[in-house]
């Protein structure tokens, strides 16, 4: 139950996030990641890997003919897609935003809006197989706290120009998050011994002398009626010892 409440706490900040005017969200932009300069490398690595499952298919089944066909328009939809990405650091969350075409761009296209909180966030991870090597493409993986989020549900972002000062951004701020977080945590102990002095001084009022007044006629009253009550008993505690003689009469 505490797993699942502290995903769906998550998702509702994020989608209060989402909510946001775009206006306050670039105010409060930390860091802005770039994918221009690795436009190209990007379109020529995904090209490569379509024209290698495209040979495959073509030996396989022949289908690989039309994907080969294909080439221009995927082309096209790569460097639209790489060029409407947008990941920045804001003071709360990572922000990601992608608009790319559809498989026939004449369709329209499929936005994309991603929200991590940084609370969330265990790590960033930076990644290059050994084709990504070949043509000088990084991947980003931004690593979830996995008590709240499972793994697969991590965001992996390609093409990336400079992840290490990305990944330098978001662990600087990250810090910075939990210093202030520990330096509110200090100043609430040492106000502590502070407040629970103040409050016996505030809490008390000096009585007044009517009140010492009536104090002393209630301790005078509580005096008597004991004495009252003690000279009863010894009366009644005497007669019992020394019952009275009715005398007879000449």
């Amino acid at each position: 139950m505490e797993v699942r409440n502290g995903a769906e706490e998550i998702d509702y900040l994020e989608k209060g996030l989402l909510s946001r005017a775009p206006e306050d969200e670039d105010e409060s932009v930390l860091y802005r990641a770039s994918f221009e300069e690795s436009q190209e490398n990007f379109v020529k690595y995904q090209t490569a890997r379509w024209i290698l499952c495209s040979l495959l298919l073509v030996l396989a089944w022949g289908i690989g003919l039309f994907m080969l066909l294909y080439i221009p328009v995927r082309r096209y939809i790569l460097r639209k897609d790489i060029l409407s990405r947008k990941l920045h650091l804001t003071h709360d969350a990572i922000v990601y935003k992608v608009v790319r075409p559809v498989t026939f761009p004449c369709f329209g296209v499929l936005k994309k809006e991603k929200h991590v909180l940084l609370h969330s966030v265990a790590d960033i991870v930076i990644e290059q197989g050994y084709m990504q090597s070949l043509f000088g493409v990084y991947s980003v993986r931004i690593e979830n706290i996995g008590i709240r989020r499972p793994p697969s549900d991590d965001v992996q972002i390609q093409g990336v120009a400079n992840p290490n000062a990305f990944k330098r951004a978001v662990l600087t701020r990250l810090s910075n998050m939990r210093n202030e977080a520990f330096s509110r945590q200090v100043s609430m102990i040492e106000d502590a011994p502070n407040s629970l002095m103040s409050y016996p001084s505030a809490a008390y009022i000096s009585p007044s002398p009517r009140s010492f007044q009536h104090l002393g006629d209630h301790i005078i009253l509580q005096k008597l009626e004991e004495v009252s009550s003690s000279v009863k008993r010894v009366r009644s505690l005497v007669e019992e010892r020394h019952p009275k003689t009715s005398e007879p009469i000449d």
